[in-house]
């Protein structure tokens, strides 16, 4: 991390564009919003578009704003992100996820700030800071023909890697530290410091959602206070991580049922820890997944993953052999 600082406090005063990539809830946003607050565009705004929250047939309009009359239900002219974030930095989240009949159009823009809203036959010109975030390495995007290579080299000007948390557990108790702070002000009362119990835990804990999930870990010890709280939830998530099947195939059985048998288990524990890792978002899991949510969904239930949560309340799943 002190390696990564480095190099953001020398590119961000820098007119490049930056990709950042990590898993999911490493902090890639909070790094952006670093980057910004310390590059020259600080005074400006800092637009976040989020690529895969908007569908593509509804983003171009997002990004690039349209004329009255450009569409259906377009009564009154609108400005888009793009040009709102006008002298400042434009955040592009999940560009792994943008649709790609939008990727050659927002190519077009990275390479002279240029754009024409919907509607409209007129060109923009807008001067800002582009930084784009991907949960994966986009270069195999590129290898699937899911992303352009010439819009990867137009983001790229540097790329950073967040690493993950459990490649800085040293880090977990300043951050937990930290966090704590921050909520004992938000909720303006008194909580008392982690126990070295709970902190061990914390230790011994995959950390799936990464910082994220500290963050949610440590917000509910703030509101209740007691470390036996947090270790019943790590406990529940730990068991919603172990492998969905566990029984061995029966002694007499043939190469073929032991070979279906291990497929189906590593598909079940695949499709249950990217769940985890995208909070139980199931159009985002099959994104991941590049399935269909129809194939999630058929496949969760073959997998016997029949309840699921938003993080922090209760789920189970159930087990049964195929």
């Amino acid at each position: 991390m002190s390696q990564l600082r480095e190099v953001v406090e020398r590119i961000a005063p820098v007119p490049m564009p930056v990709l950042i990539c990590g898993a999911t809830g490493t902090g890639k946003e909070v790094l952006a919003n670093y980057i910004h607050q310390n590059s020259p565009w600080a005074s400006g705004p800092f637009v976040k578009v989020s690529c895969a929250a908007i569908p593509g047939t509804l983003l171009e309009a997002e990004l690039f704003g349209f004329e009255r009359g450009a569409f259906t239900g377009a009564y009154n002219a609108k400005p888009g992100l793009v040009e709102a974030a006008h002298l400042g930095t434009l955040l592009l989240d999940d560009i792994s996820e943008l649709d790609q009949s939008l990727q050659a159009k927002l190519l077009q823009f990275l390479q002279d700030g240029t754009f024409t809203p919907l509607g409209s036959q007129d060109q923009r010109k807008v001067s800002i800071r582009v930084i784009s975030t991907a949960n994966g390495l986009l270069e195999q995007n590129v290898e699937q023909g899911h992303f352009r290579e010439d819009l990867l080299h137009r983001i790229s000007g540097v790329t950073l890697r967040v690493p993950a948390l459990t490649e800085r557990m040293e880090d977990l108790p300043g951050i937990a530290d930290y966090l704590l702070e921050e909520f004992a002000r938000t909720f303006a009362s008194r909580v008392p410091a982690l126990t070295s119990a709970l902190l061990r835990r914390l230790l011994r804990h995959d950390w799936p959602g990464n910082i994220r999930e500290l963050e949610n870990v440590v917000r509910r010890y703030a509101l209740l206070g007691t470390p036996a709280a947090v270790l019943e939830e790590l406990n529940l998530r730990a068991r919603v991580l172990a492998p969905i099947y566990s029984m061995p195939a029966p002694v007499h059985s043939s190469l073929k049922t032991r070979t279906k048998q291990l497929i189906q288990q590593a598909e079940a524990n695949a499709i249950l820890q990217v769940l985890q890792e995208h909070d139980w978002n199931r159009s985002k899991s099959a994104r991941s997944l590049n399935i269909s949510l129809r194939g999630l969904l058929y496949k969760m239930r073959t997998a016997g993953i029949t309840n699921y949560a938003p993080r922090g309340k209760n789920r189970s799943i159930s087990s049964k052999p195929q």
